[in-house]
């Protein structure tokens, strides 16, 4: 960690730490760096006001957009799927986004370490977006549940998982010394303590603050504290979402900027840093704002995409009625399906869903994924594509 670049901070402060590094059995005593609380205003420059209201605006179309289908919640399943393949991959955990779709149908023990904990980040997600949908105020307690279900299962699964953490952690620093530390959050004491409460106020409150700026924000400051051992990361880029929703800026969670940061992953790190160093929030405001701008693009041409689709299965089935239709209807958000799926779904017999999935392979609309399975998975390529252009 430069120490020189923080010393100086106009919006935190180094404390000493010190311990004993069992790695190398030795003392040591360094420095940590505790953020102060967020502020109730944040002055920016007009050109950042610009670049922010800029992505408002493509955040308002996407959202219409979204309201386009028949059904929006349909593409909230592809859009969580999307954000956890991109979210997992920049902590260094990847799978292919098909993998992750298949992993619905899969049990444990069929699926590969990475996908499990890609699949565990969709159970986390959905289940924070139902609870932000029910009302519920984003809190550190919620975050604590959603964390023990991102380490359910991986080798970070244990006594600390669900809560914040205990003991103190250093960023980047690999099998090297702690001063060799890339970043070294707030030791796990009052101080962490003061700051979640503070955060989780600031996070609740409703002001003339810009909701973009807002959630640049509070994501600067989730990373400086780090609150947990593991998966601070992903949950501070699902907060991001949640404050979305919360503030009513979308209303159906089919944006995330993960997808966008992982194409920058060293910018976005760089530019977590420099606000610690310099409390400089233009250009870490103008970075997320980009995100978010650039992702509800995305998000407009891909509700586009499935429209598109979707008309073409509804030509090559014209004519048709029952059970294939509306299962060609519905795989912009179910791009893979088994019979027993679409039993459920459409509460009629397995071998009425049967017969219909059949049609659509006739159809060239789906083709059986794998073998030997007595519930045979059955994907569709074109949504999957649309999805992953």
């Amino acid at each position: 960690m430069d120490i020189s670049k923080l010393k100086n901070s106009p919006i935190g402060q180094l404390v000493p730490i010190a311990g004993y590094d069992k790695r190398f059995r030795e003392d040591f005593d360094y420095f940590a760096f505790v953020p102060d609380p967020l502020p109730s205003r944040i002055d920016l420059e007009a050109a950042t006001y610009s670049v922010v209201i800029d992505a408002a605006t493509a955040l308002a179309r996407a959202d219409q957009a979204s309201s386009l289908l028949p059904n929006p919640t349909l593409l909230t399943r592809p859009a969580t799927r999307r954000e956890a393949v991109s979210t997992s991959a920049l902590e260094g955990t990847f799978a292919a986004l098909s993998d992750v779709f298949e992993a619905d149908f899969l049990s444990d023990d069929e699926l590969t370490r990475s996908v499990s904990e890609v699949r565990n980040y969709v159970t986390a997600a959905e289940r924070a977006y139902a609870l932000v949908d029910q009302g519920q105020p984003i809190s550190v307690r919620m975050l604590e549940d959603l964390q023990a279900q991102l380490l359910q299962g991986t080798a970070s699964d244990g006594p600390h998982a669900g809560s914040v953490r205990t003991t103190q952690v250093f960023i980047g620093v690999g099998s090297r010394r702690v001063d060799s530390a890339r970043f070294v959050p707030p030791p796990a004491d009052h101080r962490l303590k003061d700051g979640l409460d503070a955060w989780q106020t600031w996070v609740r409150k409703r002001d003339d603050i810009p909701t973009i700026v807002r959630v640049a924000a509070a994501h600067y400051q989730f990373e400086a504290l780090h609150p947990f051992h593991d998966g601070n990361g992903r949950l501070g880029r699902l907060v991001a979402a949640l404050q979305l929703m919360s503030a009513g800026d979308l209303r159906y969670p089919v944006l995330n900027i993960s997808p966008w940061l992982e194409q920058r992953r060293d910018e976005y790190q760089d530019g977590l840093l420099r606000v610690s160093q310099t409390g400089d929030w233009d250009a870490w405001v103008c970075f997320i704002a980009a995100a978010i701008h650039s992702e509800s693009l995305e998000v407009v041409a891909r509700v586009d995409r499935l429209l598109a689709l979707r008309d073409s299965f509804q030509m090559t089935l014209k004519g048709a009625k029952g059970v294939s239709l509306r299962i060609a209807d519905d795989l912009i958000g179910y791009p893979m399906i088994t019979a027993s799926l679409a039993a459920r779904l459409y509460e009629v017999s397995y071998q009425a869903a049967n017969t219909a999935i059949a049609k659509l392979v006739d159809n060239g609309i789906l083709r059986q994924r794998n073998e030997g399975r007595y519930d045979r998975i059955f994907q569709c390529d074109a949504v999957l594509a649309a999805l992953e252009f």
